[in-house]
């Protein structure tokens, strides 16, 4: 028999029928949840016939997590150190830009940083750990003396992790979940801090070339919850692991569109949820923007969208115009404003 998964419907509505029970211990519920299948059509069923080992995992609270509160949305704003990425390469290569802008970041109300010392766009060429570290550790220690803001190191590979770390850093955010180099698993595990686990499909040089799926919304599932028993097998708490399914990271249009639209089923892992769709190729293409930086409002419209299925960071590289349009939405949703 194929395996099911449960996707929650998800409200954010003010009239909550009796019997919705809430998203995650978050700001949304819901009463109806798809069930999901290799072998049969979707269907609906009440959040009364759900499991109860299932529903326990759809809404059980996710705490705190690297010091962000998963009750609420968190902003994680990106800070590339390097000269080739995607969107803002080449801006932040000197420490001290890079520092500045972290630090403008946290003024515009980022409740985290991630600093990456290597492009993962498609089509970027692998770089030597002692360039990635030289990149990174140093930027973060000094971030680490001037803000409180808790930081993520964006790495795939364990050296890099571990001087990140003894800079100052409190998350590792691995978009390659441990299958690129296994031993990052250990430095998470020795180091006791959270690590987010993201779905990627080949390496940045050739991920893009012809992504395939069975099915992109249960494969990417499937990974992700193969990946979250490897992290608990090296020491890695349930409670401290972030999923992320890689938006962009060897998907197409489609797979990204589908991934987007399903996005809750991810609650059944039992963790936190982070979505990094910032500026990405197929918000140009659908708000016909060509040029990166031209892409806020289309990636803001998926902030939202994300945040209206439980989504609990947002990894952004516009965290003013982010946290704006996330404060109006709040209200909206809520009918309340509290100053």
């Amino acid at each position: 028999m194929a395996a099911l998964y449960y996707r929650p419907r998800v409200q954010t509505d003010t009239l909550r029928p009796p019997g919705a029970v809430t998203l995650a211990g978050g700001w949304a519920w819901f009463a109806q949840v798809e069930v999901l299948s290799r072998d049969a059509a979707p269907r609906i069923i009440a959040v009364r016939d759900v499991p109860d080992a299932i529903l326990a995992r759809l809404t059980a609270p996710r705490g705190t997590v690297a010091g962000l509160n998963l009750a609420q949305p968190n902003l994680m704003g990106i800070l590339n150190v390097t000269p080739d990425s995607f969107s803002d390469g080449g801006l932040f290569v000197s420490p001290v830009d890079a520092i500045q802008h972290a630090l403008d970041m946290v003024h515009q109300g980022a409740d985290m940083i991630d600093i990456g010392g290597e492009s993962t766009r498609p089509g970027a060429a692998y770089i030597p750990d002692g360039e990635e570290i030289s990149r990174t550790a140093p930027v973060i220690a000094a971030i680490r003396s001037a803000t409180s803001v808790p930081i993520s190191i964006d790495t795939r590979k364990a050296t890099v992790a571990e001087r990140a770390l003894d800079a100052g850093a409190d998350l590792v955010n691995d978009v390659y979940a441990f299958t690129h180099d296994a031993a990052l698993a250990d430095v998470v595990a020795r180091y006791d801090v959270p690590v987010c686990l993201m779905h990627a499909q080949g390496d940045p040089e050739v991920m893009q070339d012809n992504p395939h799926y069975d099915n992109v919304v249960l494969d990417v599932y499937d990974f992700l919850d193969a990946r979250i028993k490897v992290a608990e097998a090296a020491g890695i708490a349930r409670r401290h692991i972030i999923v992320d399914p890689g938006i962009g990271f060897g998907k197409n249009m489609a797979h990204n569109l589908a991934l987007l639209n399903r996005l809750s089923v991810f609650h059944g892992l039992g963790c936190g949820i982070l979505l990094g769709a910032s500026r990405k190729r197929f918000i140009g293409t659908i708000g016909k923007a060509p040029e990166a930086k031209d892409r806020a409002a289309g990636s803001v419209a998926v902030a939202l969208a994300a945040v209206a299925q439980g989504v609990q960071i947002l990894r952004v590289h516009d965290v003013a115009q982010t946290k704006q349009a996330l404060a109006v939405w709040q209200a909206v949703a809520s009918g309340e404003y509290a100053q």
